[in-house]
């Protein structure tokens, strides 16, 4: 058992160190929730391409299942993301959700299509303090991930979340308010789940499944759609 732990350990530090992810640098996590039924929201999915092609940024478009009724199916759509967004709603004290919406670091919303406002939110919060190392890296199928607080402890109910997104989705829209629109979407997530739950005082290894090539995503976030702590991808 020894032999084969450290076989597993070596294995692990040899990845992180071949394949160009190491720590974090501390990317903004950015959130646009959209939908292929939502006349207004062209705009905001032209924004997540240039946000996508952003080092310091992790752009994610979540595409929500309630603007479904009015003709147009979105294949993209997820109830998981429609949870999502409302409970963003519920934890900043909000009574609606709506697209196109972009939520900032799990803790600020704004209309996606405003692009200086988003700008100045992701400025604003490439300038607060790192609160969580956090360092990702693939081994073969899963992915090796570690975290700690970088200084004091971040005590509390922490997520650690794997998401899987696809860059680039091509979609010829037949009927609903966008019919006869071809239109291209970035960053867009397939699937998002809860890997492990983290304490915030003291240093995390995790083993995580991630077959396939789909890039991939770790955040580190306060339970109940808090802020979040710490972000890493995987491409």
């Amino acid at each position: 058992m020894k032999t084969a732990a450290l076989r597993l350990a070596l294995t692990m530090l040899t990845a992180l160190a071949v394949s160009g992810i190491a720590r974090a640098e501390q990317p903004v996590v950015v959130e646009l929730f959209t939908s292929q039924g939502c006349s207004s929201c062209p705009p905001a999915d032209a924004i997540m391409h240039r946000l996508a092609a952003r080092d310091d940024v992790i752009g994610l478009a979540l595409h929500v299942d309630y603007w479904d009724y009015i003709g147009w199916k979105d294949a993209f759509a997820s109830p998981a993301h429609t949870l999502r967004q409302q409970a963003y709603a519920r934890s900043g004290g909000r009574s609606m959700i709506y697209t196109p919406q972009m939520v900032v670091q799990g803790v600020e919303d704004v209309v996606g299509a405003r692009e200086p406002d988003v700008l100045s939110l992701i400025e604003a919060h490439k300038k607060q303090p790192a609160l969580v190392d956090l360092s990702v890296a693939r081994v073969g199928q899963t992915l090796s991930v570690s975290l700690a607080p970088s200084g004091d402890s971040v005590a509390g109910d922490h997520v650690v979340q794997l998401i899987r997104y696809t860059p680039l989705r091509h979609a010829s829209i037949k009927r609903g308010e966008l019919a006869g629109r071809d239109l291209d979407y970035a960053n867009v997530v397939e699937s998002l789940s809860v890997v492990g739950r983290w304490d915030g005082r003291s240093q995390m290894d995790l083993i995580v499944p991630a077959e396939g090539d789909l890039p991939a995503v770790v955040l580190v976030q306060q339970a109940g759609a808090g802020p979040i702590l710490a972000a890493a991808r995987v491409k």
